[in-house]
């Protein structure tokens, strides 16, 4: 569904967005909140990462809510994705779940902001608003997460599990953290689609990980974590 006649009360800008989750009624519920209000206009919705990505294109939003857990895939991979091809477009992550290891994938992944469901309407209205001035926020909730996190990097409490990989397998790592697919990464290091599979399971299992969107949080902890 698409509702692209949203009046522009008293001549101000409009915040065009795209709402994205896979429950129809939360969804639903989103979209009759914003509609509401005279500064945003909800220009699509998506129940799935592959449908968060083609209405992106489609339809150009300045803002988007991307729950984390979708169907086909994670909302971070899809995020990474839109803010690839449309860096102007911002994303806002809203999920049920104060998780770590999301919170720095969607940092890493160019989303602008991390809040969790059990937000008020108001503080997510105004969340929004303080997205579209060029502001980052995180929920009071995964704060002290994130900061006790970066204190763990900063006073280095990490092991050097780098050193466990090889020079293919620390390449690939880099490919990626960029957002590669295996079959992008297959082309860029001449090798079989199923190796790099294989060579991408190694990585994870040495490093803990447990999917592919926490490599970029990992590279960007041991590497940038201080900036």
């Amino acid at each position: 569904m698409t509702a692209e006649d949203g009046a522009s009360a008293g001549g101000e800008k409009q915040h065009r967005l795209l709402v994205v989750d896979d429950h129809e009624v939360v969804r639903q519920g989103l979209v009759a909140m914003l509609q509401r209000r005279p500064g945003f206009q909800v220009v699509a919705e998506a129940g799935t990462a592959a449908e968060a990505v083609e209405m992106a294109r489609r339809y150009q939003p300045d803002l988007v809510i991307m729950d984390v857990r979708l169907p086909d895939g994670s909302g971070i991979e899809a995020c990474r994705e839109i803010r690839a091809e449309m860096p102007g477009t911002r994303v806002v992550i809203l999920t049920s779940y104060p998780d770590e290891e999301a919170v720095f994938s969607a940092i890493v992944a160019g989303a602008s902001g991390y809040l969790l469901k059990q937000v008020r309407g108001r503080d997510l209205v105004a969340a929004l608003e303080a997205v579209g001035r060029g502001e980052s926020l995180l929920d009071p909730a995964v704060t002290e997460k994130v900061l006790e996190r970066v204190r763990r990097i900063a006073t280095g409490g990490a092991s050097d599990e780098l050193a466990q990989l090889t020079a293919q397998e620390q390449k690939i790592l880099l490919l990626v953290a960029e957002g590669k697919t295996n079959k992008e990464i297959a082309t860029e290091v001449f090798l079989s689609d199923k190796t790099v599979k294989n060579y991408v399971s190694s990585i994870l299992s040495k490093l803990n990980l447990q999917r592919r969107a926490q490599a970029a949080a990992y590279l960007a902890k041991r590497h940038g974590g201080s900036s």
